[in-house]
């Protein structure tokens, strides 16, 4: 004859069983909240050297000894080592120049943020300092509503706000203040 076991040992081995379990399966609530971040790559690159074209020519030259591409939701890339660009006429020669100590471009805009020590040139010596700018690409305009300076071969120009295509060769400066104020060329070095 064959002994079935009692529901009495059944019982005990189910909490037995159950026991395990429970004890086994225990979670670090960081490492559950951790699993809903999301992590953002990151590409790092060194010794920048960009080319821009339009309608196979090439319009610019971008160089920059750091350049960080961030991936997400809103992708961005940022040049915090500095960023210099050369702007090409359709004969390939540079018409203009900018130089900024900070770079950041959004790519969903097509824009060009770039901040700290912003300088502009022409060919002709028309030089814009200020300390933020914005790059439209699209536009191929620059535009910033702070402080700006201009400094052309015999006068300075201040004011507030600034729109002036890529080359450089038009500006508009939205409010300026102490206006063609002709200097000598000795205390050009001196700002």
């Amino acid at each position: 004859m064959i002994k079935l076991p009692s529901k009495k040992s059944n019982i005990i081995a189910a909490m037995f069983i159950s026991c395990f379990f429970v004890c086994s399966c225990e979670n670090d609530i960081h490492e559950v909240q951790n699993l809903n971040n999301k992590s953002i790559g990151i590409e790092e690159g060194e010794q920048i050297e960009a080319y821009m074209s339009e309608d196979g020519k090439v319009k610019a030259k971008l160089m920059s000894p750091l350049m960080l591409r961030y991936q997400g939701d809103t992708p961005k890339v940022e040049f915090p080592k500095t960023l210099h660009v050369d702007f090409y006429n359709d004969s390939t020669k540079i018409e203009s120049q900018l130089f900024a100590k900070y770079g950041r471009y959004l790519e969903s805009q097509n824009k060009i943020f770039l901040r700290d020590s912003v300088i502009a040139f022409n060919i002709n010596g028309d030089t814009l300092f200020c300390k933020e700018l914005y790059w439209d690409q699209q536009k191929a305009i620059f535009y910033t509503d702070k402080n700006v300076i201009i400094h052309k071969p015999d006068q300075k120009i201040y004011g507030n706000g600034l729109t002036a295509d890529q080359s450089f060769k038009w500006f508009t400066i939205q409010h300026p203040h102490n206006s063609y104020l002709n200097i000598p060329d000795s205390s050009f070095l001196g700002n």
